[in-house]
């Protein structure tokens, strides 16, 4: 440093009223006798020049702006300063190829220097310091103000208080930025706010940061909160609406729900005596907060997807697993500090808000639990669908399915039980809210250590996604084929649309079967293949509509038609290159083949054991009471021309598939 740079120190510290000594730190050498006789008599060498700078600037272009602004002078008492940042911040900003298409006219060019003489009271570099220059100017050029929602988004994030010097002192440096830039003219739309707004920010943060230096060089905190502590004084704590708590007018951390989080910057013995005496201070609260939660309605407590319990926006416990899937339990968030009364307390509000979240979204499981007409095998049926949670795969009960009487299916029915060829199910709890929380209740059985989020309302088909734990989809309520799940309602609308059609000979897509599932003809395809049907795709001749009835023509569309049939036969007119074509898929039923049993040999011809009587090829089978098996045969009617025939024979295009029930339907029905 130089001498009066070392006296101007010693004039910040008051040795221009007061004599002091000279003294240096660490192994800094000493002061010399010149140095000090100097600083003591004020004698320093003379200023032989000034910094100078040109103030004839140009706004031709921002080259010219750039060439005057390094301009130098011949005054032998003026030297050029060095170069200034919002010369290096100028020409940062013309290199950039989005400023350059904005640059047009002088005003532009003042406008680019007006901007470039935002100081960069943050020091970062210059090429980030230019970036945030070149939004504001894209705003001051484009639409002529900065957008006080983006102006909002900068400072707002600026407002926090926490932290340590080092944090503080950043944000402090960020807000001073945006404090030039509310004070310039015509910037903001509203000039007043946002002046009163950055400066108040820029208030707070400054004496957050005073804060912070006090407590690092005399801790009065520590000191005040000791002294109350000795005394047995009662401390007073204050929770704001941001959850900050101060004891005393010291801030001392934040209160989220029941749990208190200390102050971060607090170390060491500091930490100790903090949290004892915020503690102590936050007894009453406790209580009080207890008492405004256990009231609470339950509208203002939900669960997240992950099980988490939340009352507004702080987490106060979370679900665990019980010992049935729609009885879990809850384990509460409450400091130990707190005591046993309030944490048990708090339990018991979130245990009934979840049974009444439970009662309320499974209804229809609760009232098919306690439905006591409902006996035997259909009992079974019933436990498994609410085991399920009312969703359920066909084929993991299959069997008992298959055995149920109609008057059991009729009262599974009653309750809302859909027996679908895919799923067995309940309609009303394919909901969102019933999803949501059947998707929580499963993955707490299953021991999950993250849960899978349910799909979004109203989607039909979602994507088919791998990795997966086994049973997320059809907890989800959709049902895995191709590349896509659809939703099980959905895809059993399909299901109904399909057992109509000629599954053996082949069917095409309707526009019906497309717009339940809302997916192109590709994609349908995909779908189809994956509930194990075989897509052949190709081309036809597309089908044009039937032409309108012909409409009377005036004189002059009469002999504009004529002109251009004349046109067509001298061959003026082009022809068109040829039909035009549309694809099409045919569908036919091709189930992946079953593993079967292996069977023995079958013997030769000569060890046939012998067959019993009536048995014999050719001879009908008869039952047990002796009566024949087989239709009697009165007499063949004479079968109609154009009807199908029934009887046995070789292979038809016309013959009727008798094990295909909706064939002979259709086939009756055309006979008659």
């Amino acid at each position: 440093l130089r001498n009066d740079e070392l006296a101007q120190i010693a004039g910040r510290a008051g040795r221009f009223m007061t004599d002091g000594s000279f003294g240096v730190t660490a192994d800094a050498r000493p002061f010399d006798a010149e140095t000090i006789e100097a600083i003591e008599n004020h004698k320093f060498q003379p200023v032989r020049s000034l910094n100078w700078r040109n103030s004839k600037l140009r706004f031709g272009s921002p080259r010219e702006l750039i060439a005057s602004l390094e301009e130098h002078t011949t005054n032998q008492w003026l030297s050029r300063a060095r170069e200034a940042d919002d010369l290096m911040s100028l020409k940062a900003l013309a290199e950039r190829p989005e400023v350059q298409d904005r640059v047009q006219t002088a005003r532009d060019v003042q406008l680019l220097w007006d901007v470039a003489q935002i100081p960069d009271y943050r020091g970062i570099s210059t090429t980030d310091h230019a970036s945030l220059l070149q939004g504001i100017y894209a705003y001051l050029s484009g639409p002529g103000q900065i957008p006080a929602d983006w102006m909002g988004t900068q400072v707002s994030r600026l407002d926090r208080t926490e932290g340590d010097i080092d944090t503080l002192s950043k944000r402090l440096a960020f807000i001073r930025t945006w404090t030039y830039v509310a004070q310039r003219t015509g910037w903001t739309s509203d000039e007043a706010h946002w002046r009163g707004e950055t400066r108040a920010v820029e208030d707070r943060l400054s004496d957050a940061l005073h804060e912070r230096l006090t407590q690092r060089f005399v801790d009065r905190r520590t000191s005040v909160l000791m002294r109350r502590l000795k005394d047995r004084e009662s401390l007073v704590a204050e929770v704001n609406d941001k959850g900050e708590v101060t004891v005393e007018g010291q801030f001392a951390g934040r209160l989220e729900g029941f749990r208190f989080t200390l102050d971060k910057s607090a170390t060491g013995d500091e930490a100790k005596t903090l949290r004892q005496a915020a503690v102590q201070a936050l007894q009453p609260e406790f209580h009080l907060r207890a008492d405004r939660f256990y009231n609470a309605p339950d509208t203002e407590l939900d669960f997240t997807e992950q099980g988490g319990l939340m009352w507004g926006t702080n987490a106060v416990g979370k679900l665990v697993a019980g010992s049935e899937i729609m009885k879990p339990q809850v384990q509460a968030f409450v400091d130990e500090e707190a005591g046993a009364d309030i944490a048990e307390k708090v339990k018991r509000r979130l245990q009934h808000f979840v049974d009444r979240k439970i009662a309320t979204l499974f209804e229809p499981l609760m009232l098919l639990q306690k439905d006591e007409t409902i006996t035997g095998l259909a009992r079974g049926v019933a436990f498994r669908v609410s085991e399920n949670l009312g969703v359920i795969p066909r084929d993991e009960i299959a069997s008992d399915v298959k055995s149920l009487d109609q008057d059991a299916r009729g009262l599974l029915r009653k309750h809302g039980i859909r027996f679908g060829q895919y799923t067995i199910f309940m309609p009303a709890l394919l909901k969102p809210a019933p999803t949501r929380l059947r998707l929580v209740l499963w993955s707490l059985m299953k021991g999950l250590d993250e849960f899978p989020e349910s799909p979004p309302p109203g989607l039909v088909t979602i994507p088919n996604v791998d990795g997966l734990p086994d049973g997320t989809y059809p907890m989800s309520g959709y049902y895995q084929a191709g590349s896509r799940a659809i939703r099980i309602d959905m895809l059993e609308r399909l299901a109904d649309q399909l057992r109509g059609q000629d599954s053996r000979a082949g069917f095409e897509a309707t526009a019906d079967m497309l717009s339940i599932t809302g997916m192109t003809l590709d994609q349908f395809a995909d779908l189809m293949g994956g509930l194990g049907y075989e897509g052949t795709k190709g081309e036809r001749e597309k089908v044009k509509a039937a032409p309108e009835k012909p409409k009377e023509l005036t004189a002059e569309e009469i002999l504009a038609e004529a002109e251009r049939k004349a046109a067509a036969e001298t061959g003026a007119e082009t022809v068109p290159e040829g039909p035009e074509m549309e694809t099409f898929y045919t569908f036919v039923w091709k189930p992946k083949p079953r593993a079967r049993p292996e069977r023995p040999a079958r013997k030769p011809q000569g060890d046939r054991a012998p067959q019993p009587e009536g048995a014999a090829q050719g001879k009908p089978r008869r039952g047990k009471d002796g009566d024949k098996r087989d239709r009697p045969k009165k007499g063949k009617p004479k079968r109609e021309e154009g009807t199908r025939s029934f009887s046995s024979g070789p292979a038809r295009k016309d013959r009727v598939d008798p094990d295909n029930p909706f064939a002979v339907l259709a086939a009756l029905k055309d006979k008659n």
